[in-house]
């Protein structure tokens, strides 16, 4: 078969696939050990026909399928997929350009020069600010604290990529109480450790207290990194980042903001107020799978000084062919080298949005949420434990045993198939966790969902 007959094949399944996906029961019921059963066994002496492969692929791989690209998945900050993002991408897979260098890709190269600029623009950010492409929020949080350790301590005369961390000047790292376990991840290996972290207390929602990190700062002998977030994991709150950024700057420390999905809120007129002072921050780093719903993986960080970001991330080798004329090289910014060429979803997405289309879908996800959170206070015994300002809403299902109940109810969401809800700890307590961040979710999927989720706990009632 030939190849062009083969991707004919297999773009009928992934359009089947898309055809249903709204309709499809977005949990899977599949087991493990089956699965990897039924996909697996002996590896074969010889060559299997591609088109054999795909469909076995697919047929056996469906049962295994959780309807993340559809409407009603709400378990995660998790968007969907742009039609114009999943066609670059493939496009992306199909070129097999390495996002490498310009001598490797002229083309991912200045897609990501262009993306850059139009980033940097929507969220308010300054235009002289370097950006990376990356995996996803955690490589994202690793760079932009990379940059801060390098900065701060290159200001004690220590050159860190060169001389390790062994004798190397003390520094703080500060966090909110609330921070993402990806800034813990970050940190951990960045030989900076979590155990040895300052955490700042949080008010009810979540937000950084500046006074409390300004009691903290007035302690310290040593410059800090600090670490705040424009949107909470679990209530969409923003810590007040102006604040935050002249109590850091005061202090000669860096600020490191993680906006994964709530740095978007700069790209709405509606929103933007909540994410004031972002534009103050050293270093920010922002998901793309997320809310921008471009397909896995992808991420961004962003930094103010383009050395500090450069010679935290730079590596080069004897091999590497240097461009004729100066050209962006991408490897420059991220952690790593040999990488797909995610600017061209990302330039897809944001060129099909544009301005209005981008700001919409953020605010027509937050108004969904607001819908839902409507919708499941309305009945008895339900209560919403956030302001619902953004895409995230926590619901308790009260009554004895609170935390048992609001446990069952998720799990009876779940298996009921309709939606899917996920669960989190928030304060002590046990608590469903609705996020809203997919481009084809509608009221017609909220209500739906609502209608669900109130079933399953009218059921756990009796």
């Amino acid at each position: 078969m030939t190849t062009k007959l083969l991707l004919e094949r297999t773009c009928d399944i992934a359009n089947k696939y898309l055809d249903g996906v709204r309709e499809r029961r977005v949990g899977s019921l599949a087991e493990f050990g089956p699965l990897v059963q039924s996909l697996g066994g002996s590896l074969a002496a010889g060559p299997t026909e591609p088109l054999q492969v795909i469909e076995h692929l697919a047929e056996t791989a469906s049962q295994g399928l959780v309807a993340t690209a559809g409407p009603r998945h709400f378990g995660l900050v998790i968007g969907g997929v742009l039609p114009a993002a999943l066609a670059a991408d493939w496009l992306a897979s199909t070129w097999d350009q390495n996002a490498f260098s310009f001598v490797l890709s002229p083309a991912a190269t200045a897609v990501e020069e262009v993306v850059r600029q139009w980033l940097l623009e929507l969220l308010g950010l300054s235009p002289e600010m370097s950006m990376g492409i990356v995996t996803g929020g955690t490589m994202g949080n690793f760079t932009g604290l990379a940059a801060g350790r390098h900065m701060l301590l290159a200001r004690a005369g220590w050159e860190v990529e060169e001389q390790g961390l062994f004798g190397a000047p003390e520094f703080a790292v500060l966090t909110s109480d609330e921070s993402h376990m990806s800034v813990f991840a970050s940190l951990q290996m960045l030989g900076l450790g979590r155990s040895r972290v300052t955490r700042i207390a949080a008010d009810e929602q979540g937000r950084m207290r500046p006074d409390a990190l300004r009691e903290a700062l007035s302690r310290l002998t040593t410059p800090a990194l600090v670490c705040a977030q424009a949107g909470n994991v679990n209530t969409g709150a923003f810590d007040p980042l102006d604040a935050i950024a002249q109590l850091v700057h005061d202090a000669g420390g860096w600020l490191h903001v993680d906006g994964a999905f709530g740095a978007w809120a700069a790209a709405s007129p509606a929103l933007r107020h909540l994410a004031h002072g972002l534009s103050l921050a050293d270093s920010v780093s922002v998901d793309g799978h997320k809310w921008l719903n471009v397909p896995y993986d992808c991420g961004f960080i962003f930094v103010r000084d383009q050395n500090a970001h450069q010679a935290a991330m730079m590596l080069e080798a004897a091999y590497y062919a240097p461009p004729r004329t100066p050209a962006r090289a991408n490897h420059h910014w991220v952690p790593e080298a040999s990488r797909r060429s995610r600017g061209f979803a990302v330039y897809a997405a944001l060129r099909s949005l544009g301005r209005t289309g981008l700001a919409e879908l953020v605010e027509r996800c937050s108004r969904l949420a607001q819908r839902f959170a409507e919708r499941l206070s309305a009945a008895p015994n339900v209560r919403i434990l956030n302001d619902v300002v953004l895409n995230q809403v926590l619901v308790r299902f009260e009554g004895a045993n609170a935390d048992a109940r609001t446990a069952a109810v998720i799990r009876r969401a779940q298996d009921d198939g309709t939606c899917w809800v996920g669960g989190t700890t928030w304060h002590g307590m046990h608590v469903m966790r609705v996020s809203v961040s997919n481009w084809s979710t509608t009221e017609s999927d909220v209500d739906r969902s609502a209608e669900a989720i109130l079933r399953c706990a009218a059921m756990e009632r009796s």
